[in-house]
């Protein structure tokens, strides 16, 4: 039972964190009416026709930039610091190519002569 709440749990997790920009958006559709009238920047202009649509590209940006900064958080915490515990041995060979004789094994074919087939002639 713990299990499968847990499990549950990590997906809607998932889907809210992949989806961020769906809620900002279902969000402002549901509240455009109030956001035009009290949030919006542009609310004393009406000849722009913003709407409310400065509130949202805003909210939007900000939406990005959590998602950004969550990436970037997750990539520090997944760096790993290596401790070499002896020095590495260093090796340098002089001489790094070695000619080799390939050998030379010829496929005799045979030397049977056939006549080339030519279709009967029409006439």
């Amino acid at each position: 039972m713990l299990r499968r709440f847990i499990a549950y749990l990590l997906i809607v997790v998932l889907v809210v964190a992949n989806f961020s920009r769906l809620f900002v958006f279902a969000g402002f559709e549901l509240n455009r009416n109030y956001i035009a009238t009290h949030l919006c920047e542009n609310r004393d202009k009406p000849w722009l026709h913003c709407n409310g649509k400065c509130y949202f590209m805003k909210k939007l940006k900000q939406a990005e930039e959590k998602e950004k900064n969550e990436e970037r958080s997750s990539q520090k915490n997944l760096f790993q610091e290596a401790f070499v515990s002896k020095k590495p041995e260093v090796r340098f060979y002089s001489q790094v190519l070695q000619v080799m004789q390939v050998p030379n094994h010829r496929i005799a074919l045979p030397n049977v002569y056939l006549p080339i087939f030519q279709p009967p002639q029409l006439g």
